[in-house]
């Protein structure tokens, strides 16, 4: 355990960032989640709607760090490449 009142203080902004991090990361996946589900019922209306939160809750992730940029671009692409297979 930490000793020094700076480092006590670093203890408790780390346990609330990793609570807000844990947050927004489950939204996060609960929302892509949602666009895979969209996909497997076929529903090209439904998938792009949930797309749309998906993108900005994947941006927002890759602007704050809890992902990597690149990861969160990434994961984006692919869900739009999987959403354009239902047309198809």
């Amino acid at each position: 355990m930490a000793n020094h009142v700076s480092a006590l203080k670093r203890a408790r902004q780390d346990i609330k960032k990793r609570d807000k991090n844990r947050a927004q990361k489950s939204t996060m996946r609960t929302a892509i989640k949602r666009v895979h589900q969209a996909i497997e019922a076929g529903d090209q209306q439904l998938a792009n709607e949930a797309m749309v939160k998906a993108t900005s809750l994947l941006a927002r992730a890759g602007r704050k760090g809890i992902l990597h940029a690149k990861t969160a671009s990434r994961s984006v692409s692919r869900l739009n490449a999987r959403i354009k297979t239902i047309k198809a």
